[in-house]
């Protein structure tokens, strides 16, 4: 059993907190002075701490009291996003995510607006997942990841694939074109140490030279590859339809456009044992629409 404060002396506490002074809690919830006053001596005693001191004609929260307050408060937004999460019906319209930083960055972000607008009233809180931070799956309604993913832990749903392709800036491919693999010995290559395979892979197509004669940037994480992409210091890798608006949109062009590489399939991952609600069943239903278009949507 967790031994927890009297709710109405926490009540009473953070009002006075919030408020600044024990008038203004007892405006905001409606009670007398005494009674705010009554309440915090009796949280006080319970916690063994000063938490207010009189400075002029006020009483004050001490130090100790600003930081308790912040945990509190803290803990009242979990246990509020919790009921929000886990009511019933069209109450709960909250869904906790776990997506790929990139992804999320590139393909979902821009994509929400249009699902707020088909669902007024929804929140998609988003926590965003770097390579090494993928393992972790927990605590999240969905959960999306790329590639084959067996546990018994989840239920899958694939929704899209993946494949990388050549990308550049236009600036740069009207300085050096690329019209074969061969030509790509000419340009500065972008490599990402959590992005493994791509180059081996193209060099096995042949036409190009001993890559450890080539001029090479390596980066630890896509998201500064793909800004090295956009400024023009190079040639790499680049998901596709991940960064399909940027080709769309002209900050990247594909300068072979057949080569396909590393196709791999995003999975939409559900707790076994979670009884989803009509949100996420909507949200379901929408990123599998969203999937399906092709890559120029």
């Amino acid at each position: 059993m967790h031994r927890l404060p009297p709710l109405p002396a926490l009540r009473a506490f953070l009002a006075a907190c919030r408020a600044g002074s024990y008038t203004a809690a007892a405006e905001e919830l409606n009670v007398t002075h005494g009674a705010i006053s009554r309440q915090i001596r009796i949280l006080e005693t319970w916690l063994g701490q000063t938490l207010f001191v009189r400075a002029g004609q006020c009483m004050v929260p001490t130090l100790h009291a600003q930081a308790f307050a912040k945990e509190m408060n803290d803990v009242l937004a979990v246990m509020d996003e919790a009921a929000r999460r886990y009511g019933r019906g069209e109450a709960t319209q909250v869904l906790r995510i776990s997506a790929p930083a990139t992804f999320t960055m590139r393909w979902l972000a821009p994509r929400l607006p249009a699902f707020y607008q088909a669902n007024p009233g929804t929140l998609i809180q988003i926590h965003t997942a770097t390579t090494q931070q993928l393992a972790m799956t927990s605590g999240f309604d969905l959960v999306i990841r790329l590639g084959v993913f067996n546990s018994d832990r989840f239920s899958a749903l694939p929704f899209m694939h993946e494949h990388y392709t050549l990308l550049a800036a236009p600036s740069l491919l009207a300085r050096q074109p690329i019209a074969t693999l061969a030509a790509v010995a000419n340009h500065t290559l972008l490599d990402t140490e959590t992005r493994p395979g791509f180059w081996p892979q193209l060099f096995d197509l042949g036409g190009v030279v001993d890559p450890g004669t080539l001029n090479w940037l390596r980066f630890d994480h896509f998201y500064v590859t793909y800004a090295a992409l956009i400024d023009g210091l190079g040639v790499g890798p680049g998901p596709l339809p991940l960064l399909a608006r940027d080709v769309a949109l002209g900050r990247l062009t594909a300068p072979l456009p057949d080569l396909r590489i590393a196709e791999r399939t995003y999975y939409l991952l559900t707790p076994a044992g979670l009884a989803k609600t009509r949100l996420h069943y909507r949200f379901e239903r929408w990123l599998l629409e969203e999937g399906a278009k092709p890559d120029e949507a």
